[in-house]
């Protein structure tokens, strides 16, 4: 595999940070915790990040048969799309995955099928590449509150429903850290102000749900956290700020899909507003960049959002 040079971040506590070059610099984050020589992965990126990762491990002076965990928050491809191959590279790594999404990457065939519904079958290849198989007996399915430890370090799972069924956090007590994917939202640093670190949450196709959402928040700040490690992008440290923010936001993004839920064109409609609500949330936020400059951060993110907001709605709609 060709050798590419990581751009990492050491955010303390043995943790360090890999920008997985994911659509953009400083999106998509696989964190990297080293214990005592031994060492684990937090998600992953794509194919394409599979080289950063292994290089990252290299400027920790690690060889990749220093690996004992690949865990992988949830299954949506910009955090495990690249696990198959990872796998591929790290001996003695078992890969840990929540009950709900170790069928699909024992066997990836539904979740390919289910991104390129999305993204149509060419975008779907050019972002991730081919999604190749875990061997079934290299995964470790995780029950809620399991715990993993490596290198004298402990890791204790923590389901949480909300973004996607299949998802889970770590919570890191050498760190009073809590690893969350994405069920503390998405946190760019280049929306960062003096005002400090600005949040909003994730609401992504197919399984948005509102209530566990809050409840998800909930559980995470009840382990009384200094600091979380996001996917989207990794370290901050306002927490009990943020998670006020992150219940706000919810209802926020609530209040808009019912808004337009009889709308003609609903999704596109949700988005606009999002993308209104979103601005003026970081204009009252200190942030100086202009109209274009936002989108330019937050598009992706507004654009699957609403499409995840319409499929809630439609959700709702079926248990009529």
């Amino acid at each position: 595999m060709p050798q590419q040079m990581a751009q990492t971040t050491d955010v303390g506590n043995g943790i360090v940070a890999i920008d997985t070059q994911y659509m953009r610099p400083l999106l998509d984050a696989s964190h990297l915790v080293v214990a005592d020589g031994r060492a684990a992965f937090i998600d992953t990126g794509t194919n394409f990040s599979v080289p950063l990762l292994l290089d990252a491990l290299r400027q920790q002076n690690l060889d990749t048969g220093d690996v004992d965990f690949l865990f992988l928050t949830h299954v949506h491809l910009d955090h495990a799309g690249g696990a198959g191959l990872l796998m591929r590279e790290l001996p003695n790594a078992t890969c840990v995955i929540h009950p709900r999404g170790a069928p699909h990457m024992a066997d990836p065939a539904k979740l390919v099928a289910g991104t390129q519904a999305v993204y149509g079958e060419r975008q779907a290849f050019e972002l991730y590449g081919e999604i190749l198989p875990i061997e079934a007996d290299r995964i470790v399915t995780a029950a809620d509150e399991d715990r993993f430890e490596f290198g004298g370090r402990q890791l204790q799972i923590l389901h949480t429903e909300g973004h996607a069924r299949h998802h889970y956090c770590l919570h890191d007590p050498q760190s009073r850290g809590v690893f969350t994917g994405d069920s503390f939202g998405i946190s760019y640093r280049e929306l960062d102000t003096p005002r400090g670190e600005f949040i909003y949450p994730t609401t992504t196709p197919p399984h948005f749900d509102p209530t566990e959402a809050h409840k998800a928040i909930d559980r995470i700040m009840g382990l009384e956290p200094d600091r979380l490690y996001l996917t989207h992008y990794s370290r901050v440290d306002d927490v009990e700020r943020l998670a006020g923010d992150m219940h706000e936001c919810i209802d926020g993004f609530v209040a808009i899909a019912e808004r337009h839920r009889d709308a003609d064109d609903r999704s596109e409609a949700i988005q606009a507003s999002m993308f209104e609500y979103l601005s003026d949330r970081l204009i009252a936020h200190g942030y100086n960049g202009d109209r274009d400059t936002m989108w330019s951060v937050v598009q992706i993110d507004v654009v699957l959002n609403s499409q995840g907001l319409d499929a809630w709605l439609s959700w709702l709609e079926r248990k009529r």
